[in-house]
């Protein structure tokens, strides 16, 4: 009876039968035996997973659920909260990663025997007997973000407690099937890659509940901070940066954060991938600091961002202020102070922070003290979309607690804006740390970088220490070289004239009247279940490291551009001939792989269609599919968003050549299509070149 105890919602249900959201509404009105809520609401109901599996699988629309997938449906309606549930699930997969013979034992027999032998074989593993609070981590699941939390005094919670701690028998019992599950799973795919799954999946179905550091940017600032045997984030969210900085045996970690379920997380997840040895806590470091007497090496933070509840009545004459005290607008400020007091002499502490901390009139006597006794070294401004907000360039401060040398007279600034992406997959990582470590590595070794136009230079202390004390790098950085001047200019107005003549070549000639064509029409999904083609959805993470196809890629018509949070998921790989549909957004686009995109990995809200080469031709089934009328009738629409149910869509039941001869059109108008984004990026380039080249002088007005 256990199992019934999860709940799943239409979603989740469409995503087990592989259809669309309407379908399992109309399965719901269709049929008196489609099982009844058993929570939720009124207008997003939950049912009982056993239920649905059974009905699903007695309609014949379900032929075994995958044990992945089992397993995650029972995580994300677990009684208790999904958090809970992977608390329980790391708990376990800890204890069959360090002592398999241990969950051997405690595994046979019933559940409620499981319940209760449960907890005395984690108390040898976790190395402590503190039962754990019910709802572990629920607090976080509020819409904030990951590292926003109730005070460390608010009644009844204590100032800082271990991030782990041995859940009770009743605490485990409604979990026993889920962790039954989740050790099946690991058996086949290891300890490590399960929990990365689970975990990745979770916080990938819930973008807006937690703010992330991505692993590109979590790579860069490690690297930044450099070799460490003790590393420490005060704010460490899900342990992205220390996950990037610690894999070695002899290292210690240490992380703490406000969110009791996130630092839970954090140190089950370094337990399970790393050889390191890990100290975490709960609890609001800057009110109640678990690490006091810590001297790390190096500090890595991801600190929350304009917080104005940090404590700054409370804290106003803690020993850690020996750069000034913060305004209460300047908490960012206060959690560059709290890294460099964990520091030892002459350790480095790298930050994200947002670009107002570095020019807010009421931070300037703290940013004029930290250069004047060289304490920050350093101030990168990131790429647009590197990381949450992605609508304003973060910077990276890197900062070093001085020792008894003199301090540094320069300060590095770098500014790698020019990386990034053209789409929401990101920046281009690999480019923004081989010029970032390349700029700091120099600096470093010389004390001085010498100008790199548009990217970085050193700046002398004194001439910061005005009456703004802005550290903003691009305003004290030289402008690019003159790679938009003249000559360039005239090589894209080339490329632009000869791009206008091929779209004038490849303009459809004029079109003859026909009338209304009264074809024998057949569906996507009919099509699938007749073995014509093959339906895949795009994944959520996997262990290909190859460019991704984004769904924003296929609406704008560019080139891979996404990545996928690393799991043990295989990922869908793109073939030429392939068809990719976006199922968001409400645009009727579709585009056929070619040689130029084959091996990409399908990213989220997209669809493949692999047709049958033999019966059915990629470009006849991409046309058929673009069409508004096709689109309209297989869309579903909420308040603020249009679905489109792709197993819906229709298309003509045609002979091989006449496929053939609708599909040579189609391929036409697709070339033509991209010859015109092509000539209007050319025209944008162009227009903004002579715009920067007129302002900046180089290019002449005559």
């Amino acid at each position: 009876m256990q199992d019934n105890a999860t709940e799943v919602t239409a979603a989740g249900i469409a995503r087990l039968a592989g259809v669309g959201r309407a379908a399992v509404s109309n399965w719901r009105r269709r049929h008196a035996d489609f099982p009844k809520p058993v929570g939720g609401t009124e207008t997003s109901p939950s049912f009982a997973l056993a239920e649905v599996e059974a009905w699903l699988r007695e309609q014949g629309k379900l032929a075994e659920v995958p044990l992945r997938e089992r397993v995650w449906q029972q995580l994300a309606g677990h009684p208790e909260g999904p958090v809970t549930a992977l608390v329980h699930a790391g708990c376990v997969l800890l204890l069959i990663h360090e002592r398999p013979t241990a969950w051997l034992d405690v595994s046979a027999g019933s559940d409620e025997r499981l319940a209760a032998m449960l907890p005395g074989a984690l108390e040898r593993v976790l190395g402590v007997n503190t039962p754990l609070p019910v709802n572990t981590g629920d607090p976080v699941n509020t819409g904030g973000p990951a590292h926003s939390a109730p005070s460390a005094h608010t009644p009844d919670i204590p100032a800082h407690t271990p991030a782990l701690r041995t859940p009770t028998g009743p605490q485990l019992l409604p979990s026993a099937p889920f962790l039954r599950g989740a050790a099946e799973l690991a058996a086949g795919t290891g300890t490590r890659q399960t929990f990365e799954f689970l975990l990745g999946r979770h916080l990938d179905a819930n973008p807006r509940q937690y703010t992330l550091t991505p692993a590109g940017l979590a790579r860069l600032m490690a690297d930044l901070a450099g070799p460490a045997r003790t590393v420490l984030d005060p704010a460490c969210g899900t342990g992205a940066l220390l996950c990037a900085a610690g894999d070695r045996a002899g290292q210690e970690l240490y992380a703490q954060d406000g969110a009791p379920g996130l630092a839970a997380l954090t140190a089950l997840r370094l337990r399970l991938r790393s050889r390191a040895t890990v100290h975490a806590a709960a609890g609001d470091t800057l009110r109640a600091d678990a690490h006091p007497e810590l001297r790390a090496d190096a500090v890595l933070c991801h600190p929350p961002f304009n917080e104005r509840n940090w404590g700054h009545d409370e804290l106003a004459y803690d020993a850690r202020w020996e750069y000034g005290f913060p305004a209460r607008t300047e908490s960012e400020l206060a959690w560059v102070q709290h890294a460099l007091a964990r520091l030892a002499d002459g350790g480095t502490a790298v930050l994200l922070m947002p670009p107002a901390a570095a020019s807010r009139r009421s931070g300037r006597r703290i940013r004029a003290d930290l250069l004047r006794r060289g304490a920050l070294r350093a101030v990168v401004a990131l790429p647009v979309g590197a990381a949450p907000p992605y609508n304003i360039p973060l910077h990276v401060w890197v900062l070093r607690r001085p020792d008894r040398t003199p301090a540094a007279p320069e300060v590095l600034l770098a500014d790698t804006g020019r990386f990034a992406g053209g789409a929401r997959g990101g920046p281009d990582w690999q480019a923004v740390r081989e010029a970032v470590l390349d700029a700091w590595h120099a600096f470093e070794r010389a004390g001085r970088l010498a100008e790199r136009p548009g990217l970085a230079r050193s700046v002398p202390v004194i001439e910061l220490l005005d009456d703004d004390v802005d550290l903003a790098p691009a305003r004290h950085l030289p402008p690019a070289a003159a790679a938009d001047g003249a000559e360039q200019l005239t090589a894209v107005r080339e490329r632009l004239g000869e791009t206008l003549r091929l779209t004038a070549d490849l303009t459809p000639p004029p079109v003859d009247p026909a009338p209304p064509a009264r074809w024998p029409l057949t569906t996507v999904g009919e099509l699938a279940r007749g073995g014509t083609l093959v339906l895949r959805t795009g994944g959520t993470g996997g262990r290909a490291r190859v460019p991704v196809l984004t769904d924003h890629d296929v609406l704008a018509g560019t080139a891979p551009s996404g990545t996928l949070p690393e799991s043990d998921e295989e990922a869908v790989l793109t073939e030429p001939g392939d068809v990719v549909v976006p199922v968001l957004g409400g645009g009727s686009v579709a585009r056929v792989i070619d040689e130029a995109t084959r091996g990409a990995a399908l990213g989220r809200n997209l669809v493949l269609l692999r047709p049958d080469p033999a019966a059915l031709d990629p470009w006849f089934l991409a046309g058929f599919l673009r069409g508004t009328a096709n689109h309209r009738q297989a869309s579903s629409y909420a308040s603020t968003a249009t679905r489109l149910d792709v197993r819906r869509l229709q298309l003509p039941r045609l002979p091989f050549g006449e496929q053939r001869r609708y599909g040579e059109r189609f391929r036409a108008l697709d070339e033509f299509e991209r010859a015109v984004r092509h000539a209007s990026r050319l025209g944008e380039q162009l227009v903004r070149g002579m715009y920067d080249g007129l302002t900046d002088g180089t290019v002449a007005p005559d």
